[in-house]
């Protein structure tokens, strides 16, 4: 992801990689490509499963299980995919060049589809085991049900990768962030952590406090990403406001980056302060937006205001003790990234219309 690179249609984000390796920089070569890709994992992971199961049945999910070695398999190859997608497609920079910034945007991006993977496909193997208490799967099954998962996780976040946009990053944050804390929720070893707060989640030495942390500081750094490409030419009569509104988008991916750093067991006074700094970022940007970035929907405008308010009354809830802290998290962190994600579609709109009307 170099400079403007969301910016331009796939068929035009086809760099010199792409054209060696597909000899045109057409959908069809890329969708064909996609398809070996899934392919190759398929068998990759189907032979890798072979041998850890022993050609042996196994349970539909927990230790051991076909659902928790499809997970794993499909984390990694969607990791690898995403790296490749995009080193496919990646432009250099100056001198010929890769950005260090380039470098994390892309390892951010692929830690996000594999825990997406990871999680997506543990819910459901979950979720089936329920359906079909006590069944096992076959031997022959087993193979095929880990090389499917593989394969159709492979060829998406390989699409995903290839196609990736402001929109469609927009939604992997999104996602992302919202199974990786409910997957916190699910899993942490105090079931009573919502009476705290929802940094509670964070606070053990757990696989799932560890979930909790490393998601905020991924989705931290995401929304970093999209604050640089989604305030790249967008039309308006006071450029100075769009600087001030990605250096606000900064500090809302960088202090929920530090939310995940610093746990609140640890580090009470520097993740409350970061934590609320990230709140007081958005209230100053709900209420600068109008004056910065002139040309945005009013409609969404009121948006950012209604969101702010509701924000404020939780609060408030909370300081007369009617509403838990915990509640308060949950529903401002909801609105935040609601807002986030319309801001992203607004503004791609705005630049949208400018390009047609130019």
């Amino acid at each position: 992801m170099t400079d403007n690179a969301l910016d331009r249609p796939p068929a035009t984000r086809r760099g010199s990689a792409a054209s060696r390796i597909l000899g045109d920089t057409s959908e069809r070569s890329l969708e064909s490509l996609a398809i070996g890709i899934a392919a190759v994992a398929f068998v990759v992971v189907a032979v890798i499963a072979a041998i850890a199961f022993r050609l042996q049945p196994a349970p539909i999910s927990g230790p051991d299980s076909i659902g928790q070695f499809a997970a794993v398999a499909s984390a990694g190859v969607a990791f690898v995919a995403v790296i490749a997608g995009r080193w496919l497609l990646h432009d250099r920079g100056p001198n010929g060049r890769v950005r260090v910034l380039d470098v994390l945007d892309i390892i951010a991006l692929a830690i996000a589809h594999a825990v997406i993977a990871l999680l997506g496909w543990t819910i459901l193997a979950v979720t089936l085991e329920r359906a079909f208490i006590g069944a096992e799967v076959f031997a022959l099954p087993v193979l095929i049900l880990a090389g499917a998962a593989a394969a159709m996780t492979a060829y998406l976040a390989f699409f995903s990768a290839t196609h990736m946009d402001l929109q469609l990053l927009a939604a992997v944050l999104a996602v992302f962030l919202a199974l990786g804390v409910l997957a916190s929720m699910l899993t942490a070893s105090d079931p009573n952590w919502w009476k705290d707060n929802l940094s509670a989640l964070g606070m053990t030495t757990n696989v799932s406090a560890l979930a909790f942390n490393l998601t905020l500081i991924v989705a931290g750094f995401l929304v970093t990403t999209l604050a640089r490409y989604a305030t790249r030419g967008i039309p308006t009569a006071n450029p100075v406001g769009v600087v001030r509104v990605r250096v606000c988008l900064i500090v809302v991916g960088v202090f929920l980056a530090l939310v995940g750093v610093f746990p609140v067991d640890v580090f009470f006074g520097i993740h409350t302060a970061v934590a609320s700094g990230m709140v007081v970022a958005y209230g100053v940007l709900v209420i600068g937006l109008p004056r910065w970035i002139t040309g945005m929907p009013r409609p969404f405008i009121l948006i950012g205001w209604l969101f702010l308010a509701v924000t404020l009354v939780l609060a408030v809830f909370f300081l007369i003790g009617y509403y838990t802290l915990t509640a308060v998290e949950l529903v401002a962190g909801i609105l935040v990234f609601t807002w986030i994600v319309l801001f992203i579609r607004n503004a791609a709109a705005l630049e949208q219309d400018a390009r047609s009307a130019s």
